[in-house]
């Protein structure tokens, strides 16, 4: 077993980071979302599938949060063969799995976002891509989040 050095600590810190702190946001986006669709569904049964695909939106970041994880682990081997990490590369994925925790938090306006959208299609079904436009314009900073993780990952030259 290779040794496990600074960098590849920081690594690790990172890609926990990065799908910790965007499972917290989904989780919390998700559940507000949750909440607005289970009103909706108790007055109409029928309203569940719209409820449920606005309610799927803010799943997405931990998503993104659970690709930058596993970028960081495959880059630095974590996930097979360890390779030496130098403490300077740890610390710029600790950076990246920063970028892609934090940028999950967005998950939590889109979960807000898309509970209005689940009590506006259940009034008027005419407003369900309307709502559906707006509660992914929250996702926009966690796509950046994302791409910011990837160019410092492949600016270590680890992918």
């Amino acid at each position: 077993m290779t040794e496990i050095t600074m960098g590849v600590s920081l690594a690790a810190l990172g890609a926990g980071i990065a799908m910790g702190l965007a499972a917290i946001g989904s989780g919390i986006g998700v559940g507000i979302a949750g909440s607005a669709g289970a009103g909706a569904i108790a007055e109409d049964p029928n309203k569940f599938g719209p409820a449920l695909v606005l309610q799927a939106l803010p799943q997405t970041q931990g998503i993104y949060g659970f690709l930058g994880a596993i970028l960081i682990m495959i880059g630095t081997g974590i996930l097979g063969d360890v390779v030496a990490v130098p403490t300077e590369v740890g610390i710029v994925l600790l950076g990246a799995g920063i970028s892609v925790g934090l940028s999950g938090i967005t998950a939590i306006g889109q979960g807000i976002t898309a509970a209005s959208a689940i009590g506006a299609a259940a009034k008027n079904p005419e407003t369900f891509g309307k709502g559906m436009v707006l509660s992914v314009m929250s996702e926009t900073f966690a796509v950046f989040g994302l791409l910011v993780a990837i160019l410092l990952l492949v600016g270590t030259g680890l992918i």
